[in-house]
């Protein structure tokens, strides 16, 4: 018999930790049920390839993908979607309503604030509604050097440079409209946080850890710590409740060194790369989804997570046996 409050996890990818806290934590209260994944090569993916099993996806972009997907979660008896890249956010939380008519919940954040999240300028105007600081904008008639540019849309630190001299600008620089043309934030000057948030079904703001982000590859964090930083109860107060955020939220923000002052960055509304650091610390955004969206369990303030936790990320191997090319 198959189970009836199954979780799917799409485009898994290297998400092996997260893939593990759900099936732990699920299995604590449904031990029959399943953690299953989807990705565009499943076979090749780590995270596919520890779950409860797998199913293979066109590219978000494909007209059929939520057709698709629909229909492995009908016919797995999945009760939970959990988002884990930009790309899909989109897309997915467009379609909530249909899912949720045949009684499957996505966990994700209102379309209207998915799509703020996924333009760099939308999301300055959000920190600025929320008396958030953000990095000066320069137009690329009038700017002041050293520049920091990226894309308006982009991910992964793809696109990203930081200009010191008017020789490390190029053509490129001025024609690529996507480009912004920003204040630099002097990283001997700044610390860099990213901030998992957890909000509930409500709205409301349950925890917020941050974690001091010590060396990065590939755009994810490799090495961080928890931190109790000051700037805690500024950003508790002035996201307490958003309306339409749901689940987990990371929030990037830089910390002037010397004034404390803080500069909103970015926000990605979706499980972000470094949350192992922040589960391993206490703040189990895994088990609080499953209580509340599967056991109806309301869900109280958490503080009390573990302050000065370092993780050191290495790479591991996940070994597929007879496995056939």
């Amino acid at each position: 018999m198959i189970s009836m409050n199954n979780i799917l996890i799409t485009s898994a990818g290297r998400r092996v930790s997260l893939v593990k806290f759900f099936k732990n934590e699920l299995n604590k209260v449904f031990p029959d049920a399943l953690v299953l994944t989807t990705d565009l090569n499943p076979e090749y993916a780590s995270a596919c390839q520890i779950a409860d099993g797998f199913f293979k996806v066109p590219r978000v972009t494909d007209e059929n993908y939520i057709a698709i997907l629909l229909k492995i979660a009908i016919e797995n008896n999945i009760k939970l979607i959990i988002p884990t890249i930009d790309t899909e956010l989109l897309v997915l939380s467009k379609n909530t309503q249909l899912f949720k008519k045949q009684g499957i919940n996505i966990v994700i954040s209102d379309y209207e604030l998915v799509r703020i999240f996924r333009d760099k300028r939308l999301t300055h105007n959000f920190f600025e509604q929320y008396q958030i600081n953000i990095a000066k904008e320069y137009t690329k008639e009038n700017y002041q050097l050293p520049l920091y540019i990226k894309p308006i849309d982009g991910s992964r630190s793809v696109d990203n440079y930081i200009v010191t001299t008017k020789d490390d600008l190029t053509e490129y620089h001025f024609s690529n409209e996507k480009l912004m043309f920003l204040e630099y934030l002097d990283h001997k000057k700044h610390v860099e946080y990213t901030i998992d948030l957890y909000f509930d079904i409500n709205s409301e703001l349950k925890c917020l850890i941050p974690r001091k982000r010590l060396e990065v590859r590939d755009g994810e964090v490799n090495k961080a710590i928890t931190t109790a930083a000051v700037f805690i109860p500024e950003i508790w107060q002035k996201m307490k409740r958003i309306e339409g955020f749901r689940g987990c939220v990371t929030l990037q923000i830089f910390e002037n060194t010397d004034t404390n002052k803080i500069y909103g960055i970015e926000i990605n509304p979706r499980f972000g790369g470094g949350y192992p650091l922040s589960y391993l610390a206490g703040g189990n955004f895994v088990k609080w989804i499953i209580d509340e969206y599967l056991l109806d369990k309301k869900i109280e303030v958490y503080n009390n997570w573990e302050k000065n936790l370092l993780m050191l990320r290495y790479d591991d191997e996940v070994l597929v046996h007879d496995f056939k090319v």
